[in-house]
């Protein structure tokens, strides 16, 4: 079972990279049960990734979460914030670069700056200039990442 369940976590890590557009964890794990694993499989995966996640963390002094939340935008933030910059807000905030706060702000801030729809670019820029302002070292390697689209330099 150890085989299949690094098997399930490098399809995963498979799928993120290559910027499948999975928004939830149950599309991912469809898609597994689609792929022959089963859901005790599945569950191994997910638990001993979120295991290595919270290490990391604790590791590089990050806040761990108390408890995973989504977020739901109203019609006029959908209307503001393209598909794209939707999608890399919550990209961030599943991988553990934005919290609850963070993630207000940047969408706070893009509706006070624009009154029209702001691309994946400008929210790349707001993003930046918030982590930024924030702690300008804890996520300057971060920031290079997803600014240059080398989201596979945050998994290593």
């Amino acid at each position: 079972m150890r085989d299949r369940v690094l098997a399930i976590v490098s399809l995963i890590a498979q799928y993120v990279m290559e910027e499948r557009e999975f928004f939830s964890e149950s599309d991912i794990v469809e898609e597994l049960l689609g792929e022959g694993f089963d859901a005790e499989e599945i569950d191994a995966a997910f638990t001993w990734m979120e295991r290595i996640s919270i290490e990391n963390r604790r590791q590089n002094g990050a806040v761990e979460l108390k408890q995973p939340t989504s977020r739901v935008y109203t019609f006029d933030e959908e209307q503001l914030l393209s598909l794209e910059a939707r999608g890399f807000l919550v990209r961030l905030r599943s991988l553990g670069i934005l919290d609850d706060e963070l993630q207000e702000e940047i969408i706070d801030r893009a509706s006070r700056l624009h009154d029209e729809e702001i691309s994946l670019e400008e929210i790349k820029s707001l993003t930046a200039l918030v982590l930024f302002s924030h702690t300008q070292e804890h996520w300057q390697r971060e920031v290079d990442c997803f600014m240059k689209d080398d989201w596979s330099r945050l998994y290593h």
